[in-house]
């Protein structure tokens, strides 16, 4: 845990009581805080009070005694409209932070050199966490990996010279981080997303700009327009700016060709390294996300013969595109992370001949911005909510059944694959779909696709 001293002595608020936020509360009392938390789920006000922390409804209580609002970043902010709580700290003029926040005021006060890499995007930011995160492991530096990742801030090991943080950051998280400095900031990519929560696309981009534009190397993803307007005001601004890229050759920066990083440097091109070969970092997006963690992982000291080594042996993410199984040419993929069409897109663009299993609870828009991926689609088996519909879109783009459960699909998609002598083939899970009408969330789906798949006859698994 990192004790939250900043606030040692003075009275805080805090809403959001779930994993994150009780967390903060307890990183705050440790560092002598009075916090005085609130949730609006009673069955979190009363795990909070029974873990010692003192709870009270903030409606009834004097705001001008507090010294910040604490607030968990699932709490809306600005959209569609403040919480209850945010509209009664603005009346008292009480600061309104979080536990990103929190936490680089502590590194600031303790040890403002230990490097810290922070990294945000709409797509890949997961992924890339995990990446940079392996290389300098693998390098044998003292790492600590959290944020939106899964594993709250607040509860990595306190900062300290030599101590390097990874820290995956959501729009969500940089908007109630004000002061966010990162040593190395990632921006990878802008596409819509979190629009109920941000309102509009410019001003989503402005949160995610506060991260690279407060970092003392900005690494900025150039192939959409918006990352690229950033990097240029960025650089205006008087940050060193390190552009990516996977689609163009780049006068400075490190970019892709088909799968060789290159970095340029001075007027020079040099290979980086070639991606061919490691099944964890196949397809253009797992492209850039290198590049990201090239570009970070130099600035903060790497070498490129420490971070080559690291990319050759990266494990990959689980549940996003991670190869789990193989029984001769087929491969095993489980992409369950993929809870929507755009997420399921670098998967599908990833292999050639597929079986893909797909459904679940239908998002917005369904399936129909994959067609172009429909050519690659041997059979596709199709599971819970989304399974009619989807079945409509495929209509006869691509052969396919309603197996309804995942069981069955793997089962069957096994069967499929193995008599299938035309080559190399994936038996995939990317659902495009959340989980919540067949499991409790994705990472329980992916779990269930890797128990049937070790249950096949033959298989060897990668895991």
């Amino acid at each position: 845990m990192i004790p939250v001293t900043s606030f040692k002595g003075r009275k805080v608020a805090l809403f959001g009581l779930g994993g994150s936020g009780l967390a903060t509360a307890q990183a705050l009392v440790s560092g002598g805080a009075d916090v005085v938390a609130w949730d609006d789920n009673p069955d979190s006000v009363a795990k909070a009070a029974a873990a010692g922390i003192t709870t009270a409804d903030l409606r009834g209580v004097e705001w001008h005694a507090f010294a910040a609002l604490v607030l968990s970043p699932g709490v809306p902010l600005t959209h569609p409209k403040p919480h209850w709580s945010v509209d009664l700290a603005h009346q008292a003029g009480v600061e309104i932070i979080g536990d990103v926040e929190l936490f680089v005021r502590e590194r600031r006060k303790h040890a403002p050199d230990c490097p810290f890499i922070a990294i945000t995007g709409t797509n890949g930011k997961s992924t890339t966490t995990a990446l940079i995160a392996h290389i300098l492991r693998t390098s044998g530096r003292d790492t600590q990996l959290g944020g939106n990742i899964g594993t709250a801030v607040l509860t990595l090991d306190p900062p300290k010279a030599g101590r390097f943080y990874v820290v995956e950051c959501s729009s969500y998280q940089i908007d109630l981080a004000p002061t966010l400095d990162p040593t190395a900031g990632i921006l990878l990519n802008l596409t819509p997303d979190h629009l109920d929560r941000h309102g509009t696309m410019q001003h989503y981009a402005e949160i995610k700009e506060r991260l690279v534009a407060g970092s003392g190397t900005a690494v900025v993803g150039v192939d959409d327009s918006l990352s690229s307007l950033i990097a240029d005001r960025v650089e205006r601004a008087g940050t060193k700016v390190v552009r990516i890229s996977r689609r163009h050759p780049l006068a400075e920066g490190v970019y892709a060709e088909g799968s060789a990083l290159m970095r340029a440097q001075d007027g020079a091109s040099s290979l980086v390294t070639d991606l061919a070969g490691i099944q964890t970092l196949r397809g253009g997006h797992n492209a850039q996300n290198a590049a990201a963690a090239i570009a970070a992982c130099l600035a903060v000291g790497i070498s490129g013969k420490e971070i080559v080594n690291g990319l050759r042996s990266f494990p990959g993410l689980k549940h996003r595109m991670q190869p789990v199984a193989k029984k001769g040419e087929i491969v095993f993929v489980n992409d369950s992370k993929a809870t929507n069409a755009e997420a399921a897109a670098p998967a599908l663009s990833s292999y050639d001949r597929i079986y893909w299993i797909a459904g679940g609870l239908p998002k917005e828009g369904g399936i129909t911005s994959l067609a172009p991926f429909f050519p690659k689609i041997v059979k596709a088996y199709l599971i819970g909510e989304a399974a009619p519909s989807f079945a409509a879109t495929l209509g006869e783009a691509v052969p396919y059944e309603i197996s309804g459960t995942l069981e069955k699909a793997v089962a069957h998609a096994a069967a499929d694959a193995a008599r299938d002598m035309q080559g190399p083939a994936a038996v995939m899970l990317s659902p495009a779909c959340a989980s919540f009408d067949q499991y409790k969330n994705f990472e329980v789906r992916g779990d269930a696709f890797v128990g049937h798949v070790a249950a096949l006859e033959g298989v060897s698994m990668l895991i």
